[in-house]
């Protein structure tokens, strides 16, 4: 994989905020895999998606239906917003979901997904969310934060639809 643009994110609004701008750079068949243990922020980042893409539906957590599609409020693609925690059979289970929406004509983001889903799609957006580990308080441009808030994020494009797009721009 190539080496990613890094984002330091220090609280839930700067990772919705994050999904915004990264919302900009999607369009209609882009693959999402996000990758982050428990509480990281995946889904908060999935919610800024959707807030970005313009779509219909709260978007939250899909852990126990697996997949929820959020159809579009205009002209762009849908979300189609998966947890594969559970998915086993990786593709195969994917396509067993039997979603009412062209994945080709969708944007497509999957917690979880790292090692199960990479071959829906030759061209994917890969985006790591860690925690921060250090003291209870940093001071990030002077200012204190609490520390269980700060996440470091490296988003990594895969594949030639994301060799010319400028992920650094995401970092602002």
């Amino acid at each position: 994989m190539d080496v990613g643009t890094r984002i330091t994110v220090t609280s839930p609004d700067q990772m919705r905020d994050l999904g915004r701008r990264l919302a900009k750079l999607l369009r209609p068949g882009d693959l999402v895999l996000l990758t982050g243990e428990l509480g990281a922020g995946k889904t908060t980042l999935t919610r800024g998606l959707g807030e970005g893409l313009g779509v219909r539906g709260a978007v939250t957590s899909p852990t126990f239906v697996i997949a929820r599609v959020h159809p579009s409020l205009g002209d762009g693609p849908p979300l189609v917003h998966v947890d594969a925690y559970r998915l086993n059979g990786g593709l195969d289970e994917m396509e067993d979901l039997d979603l009412d929406v062209s994945l080709p004509d969708s944007v497509v983001a999957v917690e979880w997904g790292e090692g199960k889903v990479e071959g829906l799609a030759d061209d994917r957006l890969h985006v790591v969310i860690q925690r921060t580990v250090g003291s209870d308080m940093a001071v990030t441009d002077a200012m204190a934060v609490d520390v269980d808030d700060v996440r470091d994020v490296v988003v990594t494009g895969v594949g030639p639809r994301w060799a010319g797009e400028d992920l650094a721009s995401l970092a602002g």
